[in-house]
Parts: C-alpha cells; structure tokens; sequence
C-alpha cells in the first residue's frame, strides 16, 4: 500500500494517522487539495497585481488615492479603503518627506504689491503664473532650479536649471514659459522677494513682455504655496536623500520628472486627478464644444 505523507518543520507525518489524531476523514485532507483557489483571491491576486504596477510606474510615489483613479480608469471596481488595505498588506507607500532649511538674508525691496493674494484658482489658462527658485545637492556643488507654473491646470510651462543662482536663471525660465504659452493678455505673474525678481532686469523684461509683477510678503512663503508644494513634490518623490554625481546627472533626472512624469502624467487633486496636461486638453475641447 502505498502512503502519503505530510512534513512539518520537525516530522513527517502519514496523511491518515495524522488525520486519524485530528479527528478528520482523510478523503477531506485529499479534497482540500484538489480544490482551486476561490474567487476572492483569485480576485485579490489580480488587485494586488495591479496595485503593483500602477504604483512602480509612478515610480514608488502614489498612495492608495491616486492608485485607486488609476484603477477606475482601467475599469476596476474596487473601493478606496480596499486598495489601502492592499497596499499595506504588500509594503507598498507613497513617497514622503524632504526637507532642506531655508535661510533669508538681505534687505527686504518690496517692487510690487502681493495682488495674487493667494488666489490660487483662474478660471482659465495664462491669466496666473507664479514662479520660484529652489537648490538640489550635488557633487559638483548646487544646481539651481527655476519654475514658471500656470495656475489654472499647474503645468510647469517653464523651467531652468544652472549652477549659479543668477537673474538669467529666472529670465531663462520666463522665456522659455513665453514661448511655449505665447498669451495673448495681460499675464500676472507671482514671485518672493528675491534679488533675482527684484532687478531691473527681470522688471525691465515684465514690462516689455506685457506682464504684471506681484510679490509675496516677506517671509510668508504662502503667499507662493503652490511653487513651494511643486518644490515639495519633487524633492519627495524624485530627489529624497540623493545627492547626484554631477549636476548634467541632476539636470537629466530632474528634466524627466518634469516633462515625462509631472506634467503629462502625474495626478492633481486640483485637476480633478487629471495630470496637467489632460486637464488643459481637457478644457480645450470644452471651449470648442461651446
């Protein structure tokens, strides 16, 4: 007769003795076996899966929340808390924190009064730009970054990046903005305080180029939030606790982040969880439509 056996950590069991001692028909222990996986986790295999794609090709940087939009937008019904539950079960998180101290030095030369006034939310493209100045480590020393955000769907619609905090670095950004928007009114646009936005350079360009200057009070960097939480983003998602070989590594890394992630595909709660991109083309074919 031949016999089945069961292992443990310590011992090897016959199947029929061992079912014998638990009280059980061993024919159940042979059935159990045969029997395919339920439903449900078939189910929860395939979310999980899923879960796991959507969230490497963020790059390790959505929650739960905008995974869950990506899972509604590929069709699968699943609720929010579900796919929270998912991700902790699988080691899964968002990316968080980054954290540089800021120093402010100098004498404050206010140029223009703070007429953005916090209003974070035009009704349409080119009426709100902000822009603002941030630092990333490298090896070789600082690259300064440069960014002109449009408020309405907050796309970077200007960027630049040297090695040296200068008023081309902001005027660089600008132009690149200019050209890439070309608006046709009046554009308000929102800085700090900075020597770079407070030359004759940079005013003398806003001028000539039909925009309006407007500053954030010194010291309240809420004034800018929305420059300063696309810094955050950044720094948590992208550049967290690296410090790049040479600054054309950083320039690269940080040019993908920008156009290839940010711009085109990361999800904004402001946007209704669409990427920048979506949201505007989004409204294009509203305006057509009306």
């Amino acid at each position: 007769m031949r016999y089945a056996f069961i292992q443990d950590n310590q011992h090897i069991w016959p199947v029929r003795r061992l079912c014998s001692t638990l009280d059980v028909h061993h024919s159940g222990y042979y059935a159990w076996l045969k029997q395919p996986t339920s439903k449900t986790a078939r189910k929860r295999q395939q979310l999980s899966g899923l879960i796991k794609q959507f969230w490497l090709e963020s790059g390790g940087v959505y929650g739960y929340r905008k995974i869950h939009c990506d899972l509604k937008d590929v069709g699968e019904s699943c609720g929010i808390n579900r796919v929270h539950r998912l991700m902790k079960a699988d080691g899964l998180k968002s990316q968080r924190g980054y954290r540089k101290p800021r120093a402010y030095a100098g004498t404050p030369a206010v140029i223009a009064a703070n007429s953005l006034n916090r209003q974070f939310n035009p009704t349409q493209p080119n009426q709100l730009w902000v822009t603002d100045i941030t630092y990333i480590r490298t090896h070789e020393g600082w690259l300064y970054l440069a960014v002109v955000i449009d408020l309405f769907s907050r796309l970077v619609v200007g960027w630049s990046m040297k090695s040296r905090i200068t008023t081309d670095l902001v005027l660089d950004a600008l132009l690149m903005a200019l050209w890439r928007r070309n608006p046709k009114n009046k554009v308000l646009i929102h800085s700090d305080q900075g020597s770079q936005y407070t030359s004759h350079e940079w005013q003398t360009f806003l001028k000539h180029h039909n925009f309006e200057s407007s500053m954030s009070r010194r010291g309240n960097c809420h004034d800018n939030a929305v420059a300063e939480s696309f810094f955050q983003l950044l720094k948590r998602e992208r550049i967290k606790k690296k410090i790049y070989a040479t600054r054309t590594e950083a320039r690269s890394d940080i040019f993908e982040y920008i156009e290839m992630f940010y711009n085109s595909k990361r999800r904004h709660g402001s946007n209704g969880q669409r990427s920048p991109l979506d949201y505007e083309k989004a409204h294009q074919k509203m305006v057509m439509c009306v």
